[in-house]
């Protein structure tokens, strides 16, 4: 063996074998056109936010993090063309993410946590605040949170005597087209943590919020069940993928 020669361990990868394809060596530079890239768009964010930036661009500028020497708009455009839209993208389960060549774990937690970031911070425009009088920040919460999912959710937004909102709570999942309710623990909830009103919340996956009969069905048993309690049911929303469907609006409640 020449004396010139030594064997040394090789560096483990940053990323997932499925996402670390072509992935330069230790010290090669990023290509430019690629590094050119990426600049250019993180500039026009920087200067014009995400409203001048098209899907695909502001889901590059995700995946920048994911896969750091790597052109990722053929990964972008995959993933919209499979999910529809940037929200739908974000939203879509992890298993189904996934499925798409080059979304390892590492693009999915990337994506998971923009997220949980964006319903975060719409969940800090309602909590602890007068829900009445902010309704289209509740409404762009629940769209956040609901509007996208692929089965059915239903939630429960508990008030207090100021009508402020005080708790948030998942009460079922179920199906694409079903989800159990119990009327008698959604009022036990609300007698546990002392609220004076409820607001029913659920999403339709197939995006329609036409109210079904069962929709209807259970909505009027839980709002007998709460007024034996002197609890108000200010309204049952249902969340659509592009519009939303309230009861008290629609003259059901």
């Amino acid at each position: 063996m020449p004396a010139h020669s030594a064997f040394h361990e090789a560096p483990l990868p940053l990323f997932d074998a499925d996402e670390a394809a072509g992935l330069p060596l230790p010290g090669v530079r990023l290509p430019s056109y690629i590094r050119d890239h990426r600049q250019r768009l993180r500039a026009r964010f920087m200067q014009g936010g995400a409203a001048a930036m098209p899907d695909y661009e502001l889901l590059e500028l995700v995946l920048f993090r994911a896969i750091p020497r790597q052109d990722v708009k053929p990964l972008a455009h995959a993933l919209l063309q499979r999910f529809g839209d940037f929200n739908r993208v974000l939203s879509a389960p992890a298993e189904r993410l996934k499925e798409i060549k080059g979304a390892g774990d590492a693009v999915v937690q990337e994506l998971k946590i923009v997220e949980a970031a964006a319903h975060r911070l719409a969940r800090a425009k309602v909590m602890h605040r007068p829900v009445l009088s902010s309704w289209d920040q509740l409404l762009d919460y629940c769209r956040s949170a609901m509007a996208h999912r692929e089965t059915e959710q239903f939630r429960v937004l508990y008030l207090d005597r100021k009508n402020v909102l005080i708790a948030d709570e998942e009460q079922a999942r179920g199906t694409v087209d079903h989800v159990p309710v119990y009327p008698r623990e959604v009022i036990k909830r609300a007698l546990e943590i002392t609220a004076s009103a409820l607001i029913l919340v659920h999403n339709h996956p197939s995006g329609d919020p036409t109210p079904s009969p069962q929709d209807i069905e259970i909505t009027a048993r839980i709002c007998d069940a709460a007024e034996t309690m002197g609890i108000v049911v200010h309204d049952h929303l249902i969340i659509g993928k592009t519009r939303d469907l309230s009861f008290r609006s629609e003259g059901l409640l």
